[in-house]
């Protein structure tokens, strides 16, 4: 890592962030109890959007919807765009089916938010800030790869950083994450009387199950930091008839790019091997979806993150890799192409699982309320440091280079297909 010098930002600065997300705090609570209470699934996030643009509307800021040409992106502007250092302020507010707001998505909204409002009065004035901030709405990140199709449309070019926070258990500034990719296998066989004449049937379901139990045994002799999990999609429709078609989805996960690609080829391997068991064909669709990459650490803006989170929690800079099964985040995408961070911050304990209504719950806890404060002072705060430290900028994107060129997905496999996209519901 290269190292930067240590910079005080002035004191009016940090007093002015302090106390504007102290003014704003219990209008970002409500906020992120609206989103708790109305969540909606990936590309679908109207009322979140519109739930945002009413908050920005009070302070004097614009929205403006449909980034990228996706519907439920967006982006709000403090500074100038066109000239002067620039960070941008990741948001998102996707929900899980089922689940709501189980991965906290609602508190990375209102913290996001908060750092956007508490820097933008900083632009104007005779110490105004140097350069601009943008607050950028990315959807579906629970699946969907809101960011990466972001990255493609250009959403993301010409920034010095990109910061958000996430809830977790524990207080990181960084740590790694998985890459992530997914697979489905369509098995194809022929329909006949499973009691009468099963003889001249090819049963699509064997073959399925089958690779799933090979998948299984697959699994333990893998890397302890790689995963694969998947379901049935189909299996045949009734019991006296031999299922003529099967689809399995899985997803994989893995430390690199590399271990990610390899991992993938004894998937593959599976399922082409249980369709020439079955009698069987089998089409296998990779990547329905966007890959996402695994997070490229930076240290530098990491530290930052953690001096500035001091007077309120202590941060770990950066997470030791244990080894550990992770999960995986299209903020990795963002990561291979400009210094990035993401820190946790902790709201209860380990005890909470991730993706689950119990996490969804803790959101609406002090803690959660506390975690909202603190983190939009810390990347608010953060993204200033860029803004006015060139030696922090510097030191942050040698870092970043350190690890090797920027990297897009298209450089490593065939881009997803984009999605067809919901329009928002009429009154």
């Amino acid at each position: 890592m290269t190292s930067a010098p240590t910079q005080t930002l002035p004191a009016n600065v940090t007093d002015r962030v302090v106390a504007s997300v102290d003014d704003l705090a219990d209008e970002l609570d409500a906020f992120s109890r609206d989103l708790h209470a109305n969540p909606e699934i990936g590309y679908r996030e109207f009322r979140s959007v519109d739930a945002f643009d009413a908050v920005l509307t009070r302070h004097g800021r614009t929205l403006e919807r449909g980034t990228g040409g996706i519907p439920t992106a967006f982006q709000a502007q403090a500074g100038t765009r066109t000239s002067g250092p620039q960070v941008v302020i990741t948001a998102e507010y996707d929900a899980l089916p089922g689940v709501g707001h189980g991965c906290g998505h609602n508190v990375i909204a209102a913290s996001s938010l908060g750092a956007f409002l508490a820097l933008a009065p900083l632009f104007e004035g005779e110490d105004a800030l140097p350069g601009g901030v943008t607050l950028l709405g990315t959807p579906a990140e629970e699946g969907g790869g809101g960011k990466e199709l972001l990255i493609q449309a250009g959403a993301f070019e010409g920034f010095d950083a990109s910061v958000m926070g996430h809830p977790a258990a524990v207080d990181v500034a960084a740590g790694p994450s998985n890459a992530k990719r997914q697979v489905v296998a369509t098995f194809r066989g022929r329909t006949a009387h499973a009691a009468a004449n099963p003889h001249l049937g090819l049963n699509a379901l064997d073959a399925a199950v089958t690779a799933y139990q090979s998948i299984a045994q697959v699994r333990q002799h893998i890397l302890t930091t790689d995963r694969v999990h998947g379901v049935f999609l189909e299996a045949g429709t009734r019991p006296n008839i031999v299922p003529e078609r099967a689809v399995l989805e899985f997803f994989l996960r893995s430390r690199s790019v590399e271990s990610l690609l390899a991992l993938s080829e004894r998937v593959e391997a599976a399922f082409r091997g249980a369709a020439i068991a079955a009698g069987v064909e089998v089409d296998i669709e990779w990547d329905g979806e966007p890959v996402y990459l695994p997070q490229r650490i930076n240290a530098t803006l990491a530290q930052r993150f953690v001096d500035h989170s001091a007077p309120r929690r202590e941060v770990i800079a950066v997470q030791e890799d244990t080894g550990a099964g992770l999960g995986s985040s299209d903020v990795g995408n963002v990561s291979h192409i400009l210094p990035t961070i993401q820190p946790t911050v902790a709201i209860g304990g380990p005890d909470i699982p991730g993706h689950s209504r119990e996490r969804a719950d803790s959101t609406l806890t002090p803690d959660g309320y506390r975690a909202i404060v603190d983190s939009s002072i810390a990347l608010a705060l953060t993204a200033a440091d860029v803004l006015v430290d060139a030696e922090l900028r510097e030191a942050a994107w040698a870092e970043f280079r350190a690890f090797g060129e920027p990297i897009k997905v298209g450089d490593l496999v065939p881009l997803a297909p984009w999605p067809t996209f919901p329009t928002a519901p009429t009154a």
